[in-house]
């Protein structure tokens, strides 16, 4: 206490010299504890301070009720509770390693009703610190400078965390119990409402500190409180390295005759001044809430409009899985994209998941596999081996030989197995030997595989050889494009409890996308960008946000045509509404001829014919290869085009480099080429 009578009189020496000035340091003793810049701390709730009166620095057993003492306890990695090594049925001798579950958690996750022991009477269950800040009612905060006020009560420059709940993703399955965030949401708080001390690390340190105490937390990403978004802390603090540099250098060895940092700032108080602000984390506006949900990273909490097609996957899934041998099958899916086919599917087995869980169905295991993702489709072989390896650990293998008799394999403990293979239609190779290959192992004796397929080609299996198409099956189940009355359901019902739209502008935006495509992504992305135009004519219009009635400003019809009109009026459409008469012919057969085969890429020669059987047609003439070729060469100088390379011309493959729907947009309403309409 003697360092704390110090720095009081000189503080007041201070004051009566210089009465309008904080006196900043770099540690002060209060309430018994010393605390730093750099600390992190609990911090309680002021609405709440009264439940904050007890708070054990040693954890019971939740079974006993007994601190540790000298007997060893263990801590479930599941629940953070604390067990004696006796106190556990059966009980332990020494600390397993790794990952340890209470045999409640592990009840719990196989459907049982578990409870845990009651304390004895008489005696009150006390939470630490921990389970407090954990279940929202404290705080964890890093003390970023401290100062006393002129008044002579002590603060501090707090740094908030949060938990992962608090974000607007929640908490994801990766997170671990112990994990916090740090924000760059900051508050002046007095040092009564610090608690004591608690230990943030990141994971080198988290990962050394195995007995350290039940105040230790892990903290690896920033989260910001304005855009919803993350960031790795080691990636700042490349950022920080100079600042800490300049404070570390005005240290002193002795901590009794240092010099105290005065700063002249004026006094600005407010009611945040009171104690942690009652707004942590931000409250985020209406319209800030209305482009966090309209981001497509951002999974609804239901699927509508698509019933019908989900009622269809479960009963096929159900009925693959249910039967008592359980034969392999397959179903193809397939419509325009943006149809919700792959969202549909997941949803139908996170519902699946949870039917498991309550043990109406057997356990299944699901591999998920996109072929946009493959270098190659040959990959498919490894890729697949190592997600169906991960429910079969006994075995070993990683090639087409291996898998087959991984599926063909007699054994009754092996689940079947969900094979989701996403753009189907990528793994087409020269002789369809992968196709040939994952469409036969449903076929094998002993087989528990189902394989579902989805593609955006309608026509895909008739394009395969026969052998393929037959092992394909006939089951196959089409997304059609979205009407206006579905997409305004769809974007209604992610905006639901957030009255940030005007019904005209919701309508007025889907019946755009569905006059075009019907595609949801398209339309949930031209109504974020119209959340994105009015948030931020309120913010630059001092009327409105000195009125406070920012959060009532709705999107109108206003800002959807703005936003379509950047959507659709891009330089890459100008650029095609502008190109010659023989070009739109051009583009229109490369549209065409993509959505016919439903592949991405198509042949010169191909795309030739097409357009021969387009001017024939129409009564136009036909220019001949020669033009051709050169007026996909002009395309292909302003990036409309994606050509090959390739020795001869007739063989080269071309690629649209933009949307196909922007191509539509951009040719469906040409004045001197109305016929091109029927094509698109």
């Amino acid at each position: 206490m003697g360092l704390e009578k110090k720095r009081i009189l000189r503080s007041a020496k201070t004051n009566t010299t210089k009465s309008k000035k904080r006196v900043y340091y770099k540690k002060v003793v209060y309430d018994g504890g010393d605390f730093s810049a750099g600390d992190d701390v609990y911090v309680k709730r002021r609405e709440d301070a009264s439940s904050e009166e007890e708070d054990p620095e040693v954890e019971e057993c939740r079974v006993c009720f007994k601190p540790s003492g000298r007997r060893i306890m263990i801590e479930c990695d599941d629940c953070l509770n604390g067990f004696h090594l006796k106190c556990l049925r059966p009980p332990l001798k020494e600390v397993p390693e790794g990952d340890w579950i209470c045999t409640f958690c592990e009840a719990r996750k196989s459907g049982e009703v578990v409870e845990f022991p009651e304390p004895p009477k008489g005696k009150k269950r006390v939470r630490t610190a921990r389970e407090k800040l954990l279940s929202s009612d404290l705080w964890a905060a890093r003390i970023e400078s401290l100062w006393k006020e002129v008044d002579g009560t002590y603060w501090f420059h707090a740094r908030w965390y949060i938990i992962p709940e608090e974000t607007s993703s929640g908490r994801q399955p990766h997170n671990l119990r112990r994990e916090l965030y740090q924000t760059n949401d900051f508050a002046d708080v007095e040092m009564e409402s610090i608690i004591r001390h608690c230990y943030v690390m990141n994971p080198k340190e988290f990962a050394r500190a195995g007995n350290d105490g039940d105040d230790v937390f892990l903290c690896e990403y920033e989260y910001d409180m304005r855009w919803h978004s993350f960031k790795r802390i080691a990636e700042i603090d490349n950022y920080e390295e100079d600042g800490e540099e300049d404070w570390n250098s005005c240290e002193d060895s002795d901590l009794d005759t240092e010099e105290d940092l005065e700063y002249e700032e004026e006094i600005k108080r407010s009611s945040s001044l009171t104690g942690p602000s009652p707004a942590h984390p931000l409250a985020a506006t209406d319209l800030e809430k209305a482009k966090a949900t309209l981001l497509l990273a951002t999974l609804p909490k239901s699927l509508p409009c698509r019933d019908k097609e989900i009622d269809e996957i479960t009963a096929f899934i159900k009925g693959a899985i249910c039967d008592d041998q359980c034969l392999g099958r397959c179903l193809y899916i397939h419509g325009v994209p943006g149809t919700g086919k792959t969202m549909s599917f997941l949803s139908v087995m996170r519902n699946l998941r949870s039917e498991v869980d309550a043990g109406s169905i057997q356990p299944y295991c699901f591999v998920e596999i996109n072929g946009l993702k493959l270098a190659s489709p040959e990959n498919i072989y490894t890729v697949g081996i190592k997600a169906y390896l991960f429910y079969l650990q006994y075995l070993k293998a990683s090639a087409l030989c291996s898998i087959t008799s991984l599926i063909c394999f007699r054994k009754e403990e092996i689940r079947p197995c969900i094979l989701l293979i996403d753009e189907l239609d990528l793994l087409v190779t020269r002789n369809q030997s992968v196709l040939y290959n994952i469409l036969d192992w449903p076929t094998k004796p002993n087989s528990k595989l189902i394989v579902i397929g989805i593609a955006n080609t309608m026509d895909l299996p008739e394009k395969l050889l026969p052998r393929i198409s037959s092992r394909m099956g006939i089951q196959r189940l089409c997304f059609g494009p979205y009407n206006y009355q579905q997409l305004q359901e769809i974007i209604s019902s992610r905006l639901r409890g957030i009255e940030a739209f005007e019904k005209s502008a919701i309508e007025f935006a889907s019946r755009k996308v569905a006059a075009v495509s019907g595609d949801a992504r398209r339309a949930l992305e031209i109504c974020r960008r119209g959340a994105e135009l009015a948030d931020c004519r309120t913010k630059r219009s001092p009327s409105l946000s000195n009125s406070g009635v920012t959060g009532k400003v709705l999107v109108g019809m206003a800002d959807v045509e703005t936003a379509i009109k950047e959507m659709f009026q891009a330089p890459h459409i100008q650029v095609i509404r502008s190109c010659s008469k023989l070009s739109k012919i051009f583009l229109a057969a490369m549209v065409h001829e993509l959505y016919k085969t439903g592949m991405g890429e198509t042949t010169f020669e191909k795309l030739a014919m097409t357009v021969s059987r387009f001017c024939t047609g129409n009564r136009e003439t036909f220019p001949g290869y020669d033009i051709l070729l050169k007026v996909g060469c002009k395309l292909g100088e302003c990036r409309i085009l994606l050509c090959e390379q390739a020795a001869k011309h007739k063989l080269q493959k071309l690629q649209l480099n933009f949307p196909s729907d922007d191509v539509i947009f951009a040719l469906k309403d040409s004045e001197e080429l109305p016929w091109l309409a029927k094509y698109l």
